[in-house]
């Protein structure tokens, strides 16, 4: 019974070692051997492109927590008065 629940999650698995072997055979013949490196040299762009875009975001998004942090702490910062009720600036 329990075996016929996981049957789905059995039959989706990475390839194996003749399956890899398979799919690379099947590139070169699709695209041949002078644009597989070409490809893979895009991939490599696109892949630097993205991790630019996100340690710039990560950055951005950084900078900005700490300039409200900042902002925040130099404006509410309570003054105390002599009947120890506090106002602020």
């Amino acid at each position: 019974m329990v075996l016929l629940n996981l049957l789905p999650f059995l039959l989706i698995s990475m390839p194996g070692g003749g399956e890899w072997i398979i799919i690379l055979v099947v590139a070169l013949l699709l695209f041949g051997g002078k644009k597989i490196p070409e490809l893979m040299r895009g991939l490599g762009k696109g892949i630097r492109e993205f991790n630019d875009a996100k340690t710039s975001v990560t950055r951005e998004l950084e900078e900005g927590m700490k300039e409200k942090d900042n902002v925040t702490t130099t404006t509410t910062t309570p003054s105390a008065t002599a009947n120890g009720t506090t106002t602020r600036p």
